[in-house]
């Protein structure tokens, strides 16, 4: 059976069109999924909205958005009011730029769909879209309204379609910056660093997703199915301890030259990591301001 689309449109560059689908590409559904159950009856839970000060129920009509502004103040927004300033859609995936693929910064990935012709007479375009892009090496940024938002998307080849990726947009991703304020700034060089490089060399490989195993989804299945057979639940395997040892030793015994001469110009840089400064206290929180539209 053919997936579902997500979303139908038409993918335009300039005057050139082609009516196209949106699939997605990556699921969470697969996973164990449990309910809350009352531990005595053995039945399911649902969950009821109660007011915070009365504690009693609150009807589903009864329940409107908020945005605090302070402590227990709400700006009360309507339904209506909501639904109002969602924007528009025409449906069309407008490409705006063209840009290397070599300058996409991945941090502003959000979530990936796969994007193929929706209709078999618009097989041509597609492919032309498709080839030119992978010719020269580029990506395509576009817009559209997906999913009651203005999105950005950005457009790859991939294999016999294309990818679409959602971005997140500026405000979303937080300064590398403030991240990365206190690493010390400390120089490589030497045996260390051609340790380093060795090692890297000898671990080199191909990504293959399927070697990948989530082991917690793995031990929930073998304790769910332990439950159902009346055994006792497996026990958890440990890891092993870390063991602590300095930095030069580490990458030699990790390089297979532990017990061998180290090099007399070989010297450890870690303690010339200097304290900063105690970062100052968050702003309040305050009215949202209000963006140019997309």
């Amino acid at each position: 059976m053919a997936p579902r689309a997500n979303w139908k449109g038409f993918l335009k560059i300039g005057e050139v069109s082609c009516p196209v689908a949106l699939y997605t590409a990556a699921s969470s559904s697969e996973r164990i999924a449990f309910h809350t159950v009352n531990r005595a009856t053995g039945h399911r839970v649902h969950r009821q909205f109660v007011d915070s000060e009365t504690g009693k129920p609150v009807d589903r009509e009864e329940q409107v958005k908020g945005y605090e502004v302070a402590r227990g103040d709400y700006v009360v927004l309507e339904p209506d009011e909501v639904a109002a300033v969602v924007p528009e859609s025409d449906k069309t995936l407008s490409v705006l730029a063209f840009i290397p693929c070599a300058d996409i910064d991945d941090v502003y990935f959000d979530k990936p769909y796969y994007l193929a012709p929706s209709d078999r007479h618009a097989d041509e375009a597609f492919a032309l879209i498709r080839e030119g892009m992978r010719a020269k090496k580029v990506a395509a940024l576009a817009q559209t309204v997906l999913f009651r938002r203005v999105r950005t998307v950005l457009v790859r080849a991939h294999g016999a379609g294309l990818i679409a990726t959602t971005l997140n947009f500026d405000y979303e991703v937080r300064s590398a910056a403030q991240a990365f304020d206190e690493i010390a700034d400390i120089k490589i060089d030497g045996e260390m660093l051609d340790l380093a490089k060795h090692i890297i060399e000898t671990k080199k490989g191909v990504f293959k997703p399927e070697d990948f195993d989530d082991r917690y989804e793995a031990a929930l299945a073998d304790l769910v199915k332990a439950k159902l057979e009346g055994k006792t639940p497996p026990a958890r395997k440990r890891a092993p301890p870390a063991k602590t040892t300095d930095l030069m030793a580490a990458l030699r015994e990790s390089a297979g030259l532990a017990g061998k001469p180290v090099a007399k110009k070989a010297a450890s840089n870690a303690n010339r990591a200097k304290s900063r400064s105690t970062r100052a206290a968050p702003k309040p929180k305050a009215v949202p301001a209000r963006r140019k539209a997309s």
